[in-house]
């Protein structure tokens, strides 16, 4: 029975509703941070099935595995699958898209249907393979700066040919060198980077008309959550797939676009009516996460920004505490200062997981954790795929890899040596030089070892068994098509959560959400050639066989167990993991790892942080964004950590920090603690520090300021005089720096343009120019260690030198 459409609009305010309905045409929804977008996104496509849109022709797409997970669990709960018309839908991410789509079209996009996704570790271990292919020292060609400009370059769809053709500096000349044998490393062992899912697939939509005459009819309304994030390349696939329909529907908030350093474009969101300038601007401006006070101070703080789109920032919920701001003496005072909050606001009923610790910079977390673990107080540090990133996991996810595309040479340099079996350093580049003489890969090579000249015995029984090891795992998982892992298919848990898949584009489950039992560290239940029947037993498979597990056992040591218990856990995700249905009631087991391998290769930041840890969060404001915690405390509100020294530089970089001081403050429902320190300690020195600009920003009226450091010297840099009287004249004292005085714009005279100055990480530079505003005065500044730099007078701690 088709759903009523009234029904699907039911318990919404009227903005939510307003956006939720709208069917035909493209949309521009503002949603501020607590606003509820998800649910009008879920809203409205429960609307588009309900209005008889078949559900097929949808297409939903986020940024993370868990955002995804959330809509569909959404969904799934207003229109069940067993509404006509409800199969099909697709709900995925812009990097499982890709993968989903070239895989599809791997064909027509020069792909092997078997090609790998390297993850982040794999990247780089190529780059550096490049960067010395192309005769550079690695230590003069950084493999992350590397890295990061053909990461760039593939963002705005430059090929390592185009990129060529832009390279006028003599970096980017041997970058184009570099990112030229990146991409020959790649294609050779048939794998993909993350951005190549993005760029092959713009660059496929736009030169197939087939491809993209199909994709264009199939999907006949898009939707997009987060928009605000979006990069070059994605704005370009979401541009060209609605291009027929016109049927783009997209949520953000410029407020919250803080990722400007990866890619992200502002601009996206901010030209939307330009693109489209027929389009519907619905504003959600109404917040139900926070109480009114930290919204009011949001608010204040974010209006002074210039780019941005307005909306009204506005709560029904009570008026609650008051951010309060605290100056402490140190980084170590306001450590135990901010465990004393937690312990506090957890004897008074708040769980330590509905707590976080926010900062911009990782580093600020040393001090930190010392403490919390002194103070007895628990955490969990969110580090994205940190379980991934773990050195036994990696070699085991590795040996996967190579086991799923035995072209993948970067897998096999990883550990064909791991445990040792005698095909060390040398071994190794002579079969790598006899395996580019031949065009062979390196696995192929290794077959062949007795042919390769000068290798030892030693090594050519270590390559060859290596070889046959690989091969027989490969023959075994070829000759069966076993069951969907975890049984029965008619499953509710699957019903509910998958079948809603379309028949040619899937989005792998989540790590963890399918069914299956917890693994414990015991030895396998699979007996030598019994056949594979489950993607559990591939994985205890070639733990077993390899030696890792076998190379851990016999040291014995606290960290062995450890990594024992971590490999333990890895066949734990595999047990857990549930094949997508498009692959059929049968999937081979080939299909079922490739399906693994992408779910964990596109594993993010948001989906590894566990909302049942009782354990307080500490997390960078970058990470933060998205979670949402009854209180927060953000530390280190000082000049040159927020706004950050190297992000300042500009009017753009310090909104983008202005931002994400807005998208912290947001994320506090009922508590927020926020704290500067008098002093902290940078390379071993102890220095004064400047409170943040942004604090002076915050409406006073929606503020306790409290002096916990027992230090008010008004003549001090940055010094605070906290009063507890609330209102303009204690805000008026809040920041005061030896140059600049109580607030206003800096006059500048004390630092004439051509006048030399030194600053306490710059160095020496000259000053070029002066602009003044209305509320400060910026100079531009050319330093002879840094280069230019835009500074804000009042809290750039000058000293003159001479002119």
């Amino acid at each position: 029975m088709i759903p009523d459409p009234a029904r699907m609009l039911e318990g919404l305010t009227d903005a939510q509703r307003e956006a939720a309905s709208h069917l035909d045409g493209p949309a521009l929804v503002l949603a501020g941070p607590g606003s509820g977008k998800t649910r009008v996104i879920t809203r409205r496509i429960a609307h588009l099935v309900a209005q008889g849109v078949p559900a097929w022709s949808i297409l939903a797409l986020t940024f993370t595995n868990k955002a995804a997970g959330e809509m569909r669990a959404r969904v799934d709960a207003i229109v069940p699958a067993s509404v006509p018309g409800r199969r099909g839908l697709t709900v995925t991410t812009f990097h499982a898209l890709g993968a989903r789509l070239l895989r599809r079209y791997a064909s027509a996009a020069g792909l092997p249907e078997s090609f790998t996704i390297y993850d982040t570790g794999d990247q780089r271990d190529a780059v550096k393979q490049a960067i010395k292919d192309a005769g550079l020292d690695t230590k003069n060609f950084a493999p992350a700066a590397v890295h990061a400009h053909i990461s760039q370059a593939k963002n705005n769809l430059l090929d390592a040919a185009a990129f060529a053709q832009h390279a006028g500096d003599f970096f980017s000349r041997a970058v184009a060198k570099a990112y030229k044998n990146y991409e020959a490393i790649l294609k050779k062992a048939g794998a993909l980077d993350f951005d190549d899912l993005l760029m092959r697939l713009a660059m496929l939509l736009r030169a197939d008309e087939r491809v993209r005459d199909d994709l264009q009819e199939r999907y006949q309304y898009l939707l997009i959550d987060e928009y605000q994030d979006t990069n070059h390349v994605q704005f370009i696939i979401a541009h060209t797939l609605a291009a027929r329909s016109r049927n783009i529907f997209v949520v953000g908030d410029p407020d919250q676009s803080i990722y400007g350093w990866r890619g992200a474009d502002i601009r996206n969101i901010l030209d939307f009516e330009t693109h489209y300038p027929d389009a519907r601007v619905i504003p959600l401006g109404q917040n139900f996460r926070s109480t009114a006070h930290i919204v009011a101070a949001a608010d204040g703080l974010i209006r002074h920004n210039r780019r941005r789109k307005h909306k009204d920032l506005h709560t029904e919920l009570e008026a609650g505490e008051k951010p309060r701001l605290v100056r402490c003496a140190d980084e170590h005072h306001e450590a135990r200062l901010v465990a004393d909050e937690l312990k506090r606001r957890h004897e008074s009923g708040i769980a330590w997981k509905d707590m976080a610790v926010m900062y911009r910079v990782n580093a600020l977390s040393r001090v930190m954790e010392d403490v919390l673990r002194r103070e007895g107080v628990p955490y969990v540090i969110a580090r994205g795929t940190a379980f991934y990133e773990r050195q036994e996991v990696k070699d085991a996810l590795a040996y996967l890899r190579l086991l799923a595309n035995p072209a993948d040479d970067v897998s096999f340099r990883r550990i064909v040596n791991t445990p040792t079996r005698g095909a060390g350093k040398a071994g190794l580049e002579k079969l790598g030089l006899y395996a580019i003489n031949r065009n062979l890969t390196l696995l192929e090579a290794a077959r062949q070892a007795q042919r390769v000249e000068g290798l030892s015995s030693k090594a050519v029984k270590g390559f060859t068994s290596f070889a046959a090891m690989v091969d027989g795992w490969r023959a075994r998982l070829e000759g069966v098509s076993p069951p969907m892992n975890g049984g029965d298919r008619e499953s509710p848990q699957i019903d509910t959560d998958r079948e809603d898949v379309d028949s040619d584009i899937f989005s792998p489950l989540p790590l963890g959400e399918g069914p299956g039992a917890r693994v414990s560290p015991v030895p396998s239940s699979l007996l030598p050639g019994q056949p594979i029947t489950d993607l559990r037993q591939v994985v205890e498979l070639v733990l077993r066989e390899s030696g890792l597990e076998h190379m851990y056992e016999q040291q014995r040591t606290e960290e062995d167990q450890d990594r024992l218990e971590n490999l333990a856990e890895l066949v734990s995700s595999a047990a857990d993991f549930v094949p997508p249905l498009e692959l059929g009631a049968e999937p081979s087991m080939l299909q079922t790892l490739h399906a693994y391998l992408e779910s964990v290769a596109l594993v993010s930041d948001a989906d590894m942080v566990d909302p049942a840890n009782g354990a307080v969060t500490l997390l960078t404001l970058h990470a933060a964004k998205g979670l949402e915690f009854k209180a927060v405390c953000m530390i280190g509100l000082e000049e040159g950590l927020l706004p950050h020294a190297n992000a300042a530089d500009g009017e753009h970089g310090l909104e983008e920090e202005r931002r994400l001081c807005f998208v912290g403050i947001t994320r506090a429902e009922r508590h927020l603690l926020l704290t500067c320190a008098n002093v902290r300690t940078h390379r071993g020195l102890r220095e004064r520090t400047i409170p943040s600009m942004f604090l002076r920003e915050i409406p006073p009226t929606h503020l306790t300021m409290l002096d916990a450091s027992h230090e008010t010297d008004d003549d001090e840099p940055g010094g605070l005089r906290y009063v507890r009287d609330e209102g303009e004249s204690a805000h008026e004292t809040l920041v005061e720096s030896k140059s600049g005085g109580r607030g206003g714009a800096f006059s500048g005279g004390a630092f004439p343009v051509g006048s030399m100055v030194r600053h306490p990480q710059f160095g020496v530079g000259r000053v070029e120019s002066i602009e003044r505003h209305s509320s400060h005065t910026r100079a531009r500044i050319a330093f002879a260690a840094v280069g230019r730099k835009t500074l804000i007078l009042e809290y750039a701690r000058l000293e003159r030198l001479s002119g």
